[in-house]
């Protein structure tokens, strides 16, 4: 089976080592709360220890994750753009208002900050066009690339 890369920019790889590394020190932090919890007792009905149990096992599988995620990284340049791509910025016009939102991977998509995946709807229609290029959503409605960089 072959690995599938990741496309990152070099901020979404900077953020996502920061995580790791920040997980990785929270791992002391969880274990010093299951050794706590254990010395109350029967583990059996000891809600502390559950909770710290699974708080461990959310943290390890988002370690695992972000390991993963790193390995088959290939981070992509966010130089000028003449078309849409991942790691350019798109200002775009759609009903009479303007955007901006960066082309990103799926793993760093975050609409709600302007990060979208090249995987998306919007990011389909954008993606190999140019500055004054229209195009169509799949819901119909049209839309115009004003700048690309």
């Amino acid at each position: 089976m072959q690995k599938k890369t990741v496309d990152l920019t070099k901020e979404g790889k900077a953020e996502l080592e920061k995580e790791l590394k920040s997980r990785i020190a929270e791992r002391e932090v969880i274990k010093e709360k299951i050794a706590t919890a254990r010395a109350f007792g029967d583990l059996s009905e000891n809600e502390d220890y559950s909770a710290a149990r699974s708080e461990q096992k959310v943290n390890e599988h988002r370690i695992s994750e972000i390991e993963e995620i790193l390995k088959n990284a290939k981070v992509i340049a966010n130089r000028g753009h003449e078309k849409v791509g991942v790691g350019a910025k798109v200002t775009v016009l759609l009903g009479g208002k303007k955007y901006t939102y960066s082309i990103v991977g799926p793993v760093e998509a975050n609409p709600l900050e302007g990060r979208i995946s090249d995987q998306s709807p919007l990011g389909k229609a954008l993606l190999g066009r140019k500055a004054g290029e229209e195009y169509t959503l799949p819901n119909g409605n049209k839309g115009k690339i004003v700048t690309v960089e």
